[in-house]
């Protein structure tokens, strides 16, 4: 009973502490919302549309200009621009006017109308992964229709039914299925990874953060006095108010994109509240060990920012981890926010059983429980250190 009173002591005193310091509330609160609502809002459509394309059409035929329309009717590409030259589209390529263009030499649509094969040529640029993907699914796309268009007129004109054509110009037909994200949209793809991670690296800047200003401000003394000299008891008082707030913001996180915005979670609403659970524990384990390896308030905050920075590049949303070098692999093992995406694919966009996920899982428990090795070393810090600027 005395432990709980200490505590709820505790959780008075913080809640002081986060009313004085408004720079709790921006990073606990206001800052957290603001990034959802600019990441949900920012890819909106899922998909960038309209990208602004080029065509140097040298043959300047019916049948190539048809192909240029059809080009432009295509939800992602807009013709934006028709170039003299190869060297114009180029130019137009570097100064950032457009992303791709299309090049159909003089004599396309004879060589195509007598079977002597013609050859257009496709320049996208890669800088942008998106956008040259994207942009090379459509014009690929445009070669097709347009030799099949061809096709089908020569089938026809000798008199075939239209199921014998649709043998000829399609031998195989391919039955595709696109699972757990049918529409491809990035928003779902990057959303879900993007603001978790930036709402972990809060809680890790956080939770140091208020260790470290009991040092930098001389209170460390009073909070082991409120515990009554038992650090397990004062890491309970002090950050019970911090989850259960950072609690709320990840359960609104996850109400507002998965209930309103309609991202697809085939797992239950309660691997939901597991998995936001496990995110703020296990973030809040990793910043107060980050503050017990080095108890200073600066060195904790550069580990915690170095490690969340580093997160976004090691979770494998944009590049697989199956595909970096084998350190890398192992090296992401150290990284929650990789754990966490782990979890979410398996158990909430693909809807499989936790135990598929045993191992992210106990991962993310191992971080929660990694501030009982540093214990001592905070439990000293409180109780001797003094803060040097």
């Amino acid at each position: 009973m005395k432990y709980l009173l200490r505590i709820f002591h505790l959780m008075m005193r913080e809640l002081a502490i986060l009313r004085r310091n408004h720079l709790y509330a921006f990073c606990m609160v206001v800052f957290p919302i603001l990034v959802l609502v600019f990441f949900t809002t920012l890819m909106k459509e899922g998909l960038p549309t309209e990208m602004p394309v080029g065509v140097v059409d040298l043959d300047n035929t019916s049948m190539t200009r048809s192909l240029t329309h059809r080009l432009d009717a295509f939800q992602m590409s807009r013709v934006v621009a028709h170039y003299p030259s190869v060297t114009e589209a180029r130019r137009a390529i570097q100064r950032n006017e457009i992303y791709a263009f299309m090049y159909l030499p003089k004599g396309t649509t004879d060589k195509l109308l007598s079977n002597r094969q013609p050859k257009i040529s496709f320049y996208y640029s890669y800088t942008t992964m998106a956008a040259g993907a994207l942009l090379m699914k459509d014009l690929k796309t445009i070669s097709t229709l347009g030799s099949a268009a061809v096709g089908q007129a020569t089938m026809q004109a000798k008199g075939m039914t239209d199921a014998q054509i649709q043998t000829l110009l399609q031998p195989i037909r391919v039955d595709l299925h696109q699972i757990a994200n049918p529409w491809t949209s990035y928003n779902v793809y990057l959303t879900t990874m993007i603001v978790p991670g930036i709402i972990m690296l809060f809680i890790f800047l956080i939770s140091a953060y208020s260790l470290g200003t009991e040092i930098k401000f001389g209170t460390g003394k009073q909070l082991m006095e409120i515990a009554g000299n038992n650090i397990l008891v004062a890491i309970v008082g002090k950050y019970l108010v911090q989850t259960l707030i950072f609690l709320a913001i990840v359960y609104a996180y996850e109400y507002y994109v998965f209930m309103v915005l309609g991202f697809p979670h085939l797992g239950s609403p309660w691997m939901l509240v597991l998995l936001g659970l496990i995110q703020v524990l296990s973030s809040q384990g990793f910043g107060i060990f980050a503050f017990g390896l080095t108890p200073s308030l600066r060195m904790s905050l550069s580990i915690c920012s170095l490690w969340a920075v580093l997160s976004i590049s090691m979770v494998g949303s944009a590049f697989p981890v199956m595909g970096m070098d084998g350190a890398l692999q192992t090296l992401s093992w150290l990284f929650p926010l990789r754990h966490y995406f782990m979890i979410y694919q398996i158990c909430i966009f693909n809807g499989f059983p936790l135990i598929d996920a045993w191992f992210h899982f106990a991962a993310l428990v191992a971080f929660l429980l990694l501030p009982w090795f540093v214990m001592k070393k905070i439990k000293n810090a409180m109780l001797t250190y003094v803060y040097i600027p």
